[in-house]
């Protein structure tokens, strides 16, 4: 395999494995600027990928293990906006509770129901989200350089991850172009001029969080039910602190944040690749070192390595309506 090749193989994978981190990131993007901080996106993409996955297993169907995937991630959702919206409870530890509680109730559902030792019985083919060739990728696959790119990079992906990167654009707009993400953007710098001009700030931090949960509904529905094929458990492994990293790295904006997923999928595929592969001049790293290079970059981006970072300036803050 020539260097090329290495390269094609290894962008596809990032390519692919950034899909989960782009959905969770967006989903911490609308939380967070409404000012509700949601450490419990992890606990969210692990439920939603274990609701997903028992839904396509029972139905034989993709699509309804999205619709469940993204109904119990709502639902956590929910849960968090009412105990930190409703009753102004501490953000950090309602999200820490859910990952907690979600850790938890998974495998104990997930041993109750199939007996695996937490996980799901082994998904169909037809359960699970195929690969889509999209047109003219087998005609171009021969020409230099651009052949592959298209035919093993763009195309042959599942319809979810063309879904996380159109979701780039399409939250861009919904952010800085509709009147719902101005006032959005508002209650997470300054709710009690939002509250003053007559806009509820409880209804749309709710509708913030609902956001979230649709969007973390994605991330985990594609964990279990397009990259892999079974609930596995702990199968989140991390990536929603990966992605609210990636979130304060990319500043709370939009396309910063899908730049930055891309940045911490090629650190995974790159792991992937070096296992088992001699450095010349050193020799065979332990795989773990190279797993561990987005855990890593993770702590230099959050130590304050890429310069100031300023959340939005209500965030974490419950808000008390003056009277």
């Amino acid at each position: 395999m020539d260097l090329f090749d290495i390269l094609v193989s290894i962008l596809g994978s990032t390519i692919r494995l950034s899909v989960p981190l782009v959905f969770t990131a967006l989903a911490g993007l609308f939380s967070e600027r409404a000012g509700v901080f949601d450490i419990g996106l992890e606990g969210k993409m692990l439920a939603a990928a274990f609701a997903a996955a028992c839904a396509a297993y029972v139905t034989g169907s993709p699509w309804l293990g999205l619709l469940a995937g993204i109904g119990v991630s709502v639902a956590f959702s929910i849960l968090h906006g009412f105990a930190s919206i409703t009753n102004r409870g501490n953000q950090i530890v309602s999200g820490v509770a859910i990952n907690f509680f979600v850790a938890g109730l998974t495998i104990v559902l997930g041993q109750a129901w199939f007996g695996q030792g937490g996980r799901t019985p082994q998904l169909p083919p037809d359960g699970r989200f195929s690969p889509i060739i999209l047109p003219g990728a087998d005609a171009l696959r021969g020409v230099p350089v651009v052949g592959p790119l298209y035919a093993n990079v763009i195309s042959g992906n599942n319809i979810l991850t063309y879904m996380a990167f159109l979701a780039v654009p399409i939250s861009w707009w919904i952010l800085y172009r509709t009147r719902f993400g101005l006032r959005l953007r508002a209650v997470g710098e300054n709710p009690g001029a939002v509250d003053t001009a007559g806009i509820s700030v409880t209804w749309l931090r709710y509708r913030a969080v609902i956001c979230a949960g649709i969007l973390c509904g994605f991330s985990g529905t594609y964990l279990a039910v397009a990259q892999s094929a079974a609930f596995i458990k702990d199968m989140s492994a991390g990536k929603g602190y990966i992605a609210l990293a990636a979130l304060i790295f990319a500043k709370w904006k939009p396309v910063p944040v899908m730049f930055a997923c891309l940045l911490f999928g090629f650190l995974d595929a790159f792991a992937n690749f070096m296992q088992g592969k001699a450095i010349p001049g050193i020799g065979e790293v332990p795989v773990q070192i190279f797993q561990a290079l987005p855990y890593v970059l993770t702590c230099v981006l959050l130590a304050g390595f890429i310069g100031v970072a300023r959340p939005p300036k209500a965030g974490g803050v419950p808000y008390t309506k003056e009277r």
